[in-house]
């Protein structure tokens, strides 16, 4: 029989953010695979676990996920952590998981820490639709094609940044979203977590003057329907009346179903286009 694939969330700082079942998971599996061995290392001889480690990474996991595939398929029970939170999160995990799957291996996770969920909670804003991007692509099209997404995007955002590229980050931000309101924390779960809520111009003129120290998460204001609305009017505002009515009716809209059509995208009433209509002379008055 076929050995289990067990995805152990580890804690992101606080040690005490594990699980009993991790805890007893990583003791009695064959093999932990783990994104970092010497990182690790501390967490298994904190709580004492002696089961044997191999190197699993951004740079081998391919090849080392065939691997770990075969001795799962040879019957080993195999436990993938990450440096911090949950296997699979912005990390190496997926491809092992996905290649674990194509051999047919049973894949469990056990739920434990999180920094995306975790600073979502914290951050004071909607928390009922949200988006996560973690860090932003280094690739310059890339990360404008990003932008440009995000720019759209109503729900909340959550993004990693490094230490050394907040502040490029915040600019870039504000450049292409606009002032939105922020909530920055740093040291997630940490001695020194640190909880900044503000907008992008304020942060962003903070880490100016202020060296960023840690690790940190970003989480966004979604735009608002309210602005996405008015910015809609703008648009339809730009072009000539008739042609507004003209596109609907080429849609194959009745005259009086185009004009309710055009007096909701304009946010005013049909009464009111009608009117217009006449003093442009698009329409004979009744």
């Amino acid at each position: 029989m076929s050995g289990i694939l067990y995805l152990c969330a580890t804690p992101i700082g606080n040690l005490e953010d594990i699980t009993l079942r991790v805890i007893r998971t990583l003791k009695e599996v064959d093999l932990i695979a783990a994104e970092d061995t010497r990182h690790s290392i501390k967490l298994l001889n904190h709580f004492e676990i002696k089961t044997p480690m191999t190197s699993y990474h951004e740079f081998n996991k391919v090849d080392k996920a065939k691997y770990l595939v075969e001795q799962l398929k040879s019957g080993l029970n195999i436990a993938l952590i990450t440096d911090a939170g949950t296997p699979g999160i912005s990390d190496p995990g997926e491809e092992m998981v996905r290649q674990a799957y194509a051999a047919g291996i049973e894949v469990t996770s056990l739920p434990g820490a999180c920094a995306a969920v975790t600073a979502l909670t914290l951050s004071g804003l909607s928390t009922r639709r949200f988006s996560f991007e973690a860090f932003l692509p280094t690739d310059k099209k890339e990360r404008q094609r990003v932008l440009e997404e995000l720019k759209v995007d109503t729900r909340t955002v959550i993004l990693y940044e490094a230490p050394h590229r907040l502040s490029k980050t915040l600019h870039e931000l504000l450049e292409a979203l606009g002032n939105r309101t922020v909530t920055i924390i740093k040291e997630i779960t940490k001695k020194h977590e640190t909880i900044l809520q503000s907008t992008l111009m304020e942060a962003a003129s903070i880490f100016d003057t202020q060296e960023p120290k840690g690790e940190y998460v970003l989480v966004l204001e979604g735009k608002s329907y309210k602005e996405m609305e008015a910015e809609k009017q703008i648009q339809w505002e730009a072009i000539a009346l008739s042609e507004h009515m003209k596109i609907y009716q080429e849609k194959g809209l009745e005259k009086k179903e185009a004009m309710k059509a055009v007096a909701k995208d304009r946010g005013i009433s049909k009464r009111d286009i009608y009117q217009m209509l006449i003093q442009d002379g698009s329409e004979e008055k009744d």
